[in-house]
């Protein structure tokens, strides 16, 4: 058996966005999903967030706007004959100024968007070459500091979202002594095709991170029951994965089936949870679920004070 290493892995911001994490070198417009403090590529300190750079294109272009107004009003006050036509053509010129600064102030966010747009179509080649160094990144640090080499991997996953950076961060993950209070995910990391590794991380968030069993996990683990079952702990990461989804009336309501076929494997505690919603729906059979829980009461908990209190 492998033994697991303890990690404490630094915190995960998440952003609104996705593209909000990939920053850009304002000297070489190298791109960048991870956390340095200089560029890898000119090694300067100029490192900032694309939206950061895609305003400030949209501010000098607004400011190009606002230079061809000072022309052309500059123009007609020295084109003016008279002192009036000089106050006049003065006067317009600072009210259209003042009314385009306010225009422009209000569409600032919509050109942000739109110069972010044009420098993700303009620079694709140069934010893929930036990912896959970040990815070559991540391959040398694996080998040296496995905790830090996922914590580079979940970077890129956060906008690389394949199934070969998924599994890299699953086998990462399974091998890492995994706690309650990791800050740890699951829907990001589902695949496809079946995984025993993937099955055996399921297995484990199950039993410490219940929460992070939903609709699509177990979608995941109906998909390829068959295979999960043939593998040595399989029947009881299904059995796991059931205790943590009758967390919630819902999951029952949708996977009744899932959770008659391992009722019988559940401990104590969760074929408790199961029980009291049972007793409080009266009216739902579930497809054969009542009557599978009825069952298994009646075999070993008749006489438990606990299950007594819902008779």
């Amino acid at each position: 058996m492998v033994k697991k290493k303890p990690v404490q892995l630094r915190p995960y911001y998440k952003t609104r966005y996705i593209y909000e994490k990939l920053r850009v070198c304002k000297h070489c417009h190298h791109f960048t999903i991870l956390w340095e403090d200089t560029c890898a590529s000119c090694k300067r300190p100029s490192l900032v967030p694309v939206l950061e750079l895609a305003e400030r294109n949209a501010k000098r272009s607004m400011q190009k706007d606002r230079l061809l107004f000072y022309i052309i009003g500059l123009s007609a006050v020295l084109l003016s004959q008279t002192f009036l036509q000089i106050v006049i053509s003065f006067a317009v010129m600072l009210v259209l100024i003042v009314l385009l600064w306010q225009v422009q102030r209000r569409v600032l966010e919509s050109e942000t968007f739109h110069a972010l747009d044009k420098l993700f179509y303009g620079h694709r080649e140069q934010i893929l070459e930036g990912l896959e160094l970040n990815k070559s990144t991540a391959a040398a640090a694996i080998n040296e500091d496995a905790q830090l080499g996922y914590e580079i991997v979940r970077e890129i996953g956060s906008l690389v979202q394949n199934d070969p950076i998924r599994v890299q961060q699953i086998v990462l993950l399974q091998s890492f002594s995994l706690r309650k209070d990791m800050e740890l995910e699951l829907e990001s990391l589902l695949l496809e095709d079946f995984d025993p590794d993937l099955v055996d991380y399921i297995g484990e968030i199950a039993k410490i991170k219940r929460d992070l069993i939903k609709s699509s996990a177990i979608r995941y683990l109906l998909a390829h029951e068959s295979s999960i079952l043939k593998m040595k702990h399989g029947r009881q990461v299904m059995i796991d994965a059931a205790g943590a989804a009758v967390r919630k009336k819902k999951y029952i309501d949708i996977f009744p089936d899932f959770i008659r076929r391992y009722a019988d494997g559940l401990p104590r505690s969760r074929f408790l949870r199961l029980y009291q919603i049972v007793r409080r729906n009266p009216g739902l059979t579930w497809n054969g679920l009542r009557d599978q829980v009825s069952a298994i009461y009646n075999e070993h908990y008749r006489s438990d004070p606990d299950f007594q209190k819902w008779d």
